[in-house]
């Protein structure tokens, strides 16, 4: 069974198979991209561990009560720990009302789970005050993390967890699923496929959003224009999206993806590309530009998004990139 997962499959089968043999770990570690699955996969495994009519160990029936609480990350037993709204990190008070939680018996199901998202946000304080609970943790608790990556955690919390490490779906299985699960038509859930990079969970998002896909197509428009401008242009263009550091982030982001497939064409890799709907200008450009030139940019791209987390003045760090993109005839 899949459990209704888009991919990832060899991890539903180990987890249920850990379920099958009385061998559920304490803590897991569910790493990969945003947008990968890894919070639809702890929740599907914490149904698989609540479920009141299992139809086979490691299965959930999806219609009881506590499987629905659990899809919905309202299960009496669960504890969601994440980022609260308008902060940066997550808080040590956080860890400690958790470990409180975590100390009772359960309400209803065999055992209390813990779900803490994104715990590379963790102040290095909740970090540390989580290691306690994973070195002696309650007989009748489960801890469920997701990071990024097992290196973006404190070596100490990734080590005492079973590390997951979900990979990107291949395009074409992504694309087919859209279309069977969700009904996209056969063009829309290619394109999404390879512009989310493999990830289901991105490639709905989009769907759902249709304004995000806008945004991307009038960054990339942005960027085609830009490389036939001059540089009093180019310096116009990199004054406005300085104005906001997050915007700024988010289109160097885009850019980046789009350099990416100029590098795999000019070294006419056997890679999918992720913008496919932008093929032609990427052919069109690929045969202008070297190799070289197309590293370059991505090279200054790389330092930028670097940068910018470090609170570099974000005008010098566009104006940089700027400089870097090679001019390229209209």
């Amino acid at each position: 069974m899949s459990w209704n997962l888009i991919g990832h499959q060899w991890a539903a089968e180990l987890l249920q198979g850990h379920i099958r043999q009385g061998a559920v770990r304490h803590a897991y570690l569910l790493t990969g991209p945003r947008g990968i699955g890894r919070r639809t996969l702890a929740l599907r495994f914490a149904q698989a561990l609540v479920c009141e009519n299992p139809p086979a160990a490691g299965e959930f029936c999806g219609v009881c009560r506590s499987c629905r609480q659990m899809a919905a990350a309202q299960h009496p037993d669960l504890h969601l720990v994440q980022r609260a709204e308008g902060s940066q990190v997550i808080k040590i008070d956080q860890i400690r009302q958790l470990e409180r939680g975590l100390s009772l018996t359960p309400v209803v199901a065999p055992r209390r789970i813990a779900l803490l998202l994104d715990f590379e946000e963790a102040h290095p304080a909740a970090a540390n005050a989580l290691l306690k609970t994973l070195e002696e943790p309650p007989g009748q608790a489960v801890l469920l993390l997701t990071a990024e990556s097992a290196e973006a955690l404190l070596p100490t919390v990734a080590s005492r967890c079973e590390v997951l490490r979900l990979r990107p779906v291949p395009p074409q299985q992504l694309s087919a699923a859209l279309q069977s699960r969700h009904g996209l038509p056969p063009q829309e859930a290619e394109t999404l496929a390879h512009i989310a990079g493999g990830r289901p969970g991105y490639a709905l998002h989009l769907h759902q959003h249709p304004e995000l896909l806008q945004s991307r197509r009038q960054a990339l428009d942005d960027l085609l224009d830009l490389l036939s401008a001059d540089l009093i242009r180019r310096f116009d263009y990199a004054a406005q999206a300085a104005k906001d550091r997050q915007h700024l982030i988010h289109l160097l982001t885009l850019w980046l993806s789009f350099w990416r497939d100029l590098l795999v064409l000019t070294h006419q890799a056997q890679v999918p590309l992720t913008n496919v709907d932008y093929h032609a200008q990427l052919d069109a450009l690929a045969a202008l530009l070297s190799p070289q030139q197309v590293q370059e940019a991505l090279r200054a791209l790389t330092r930028a998004l670097e940068d910018l987390p470090r609170f570099v003045n974000p005008r010098l760090v566009a104006e940089n990139v700027m400089l870097a993109f090679p001019a390229v005839g209209a």
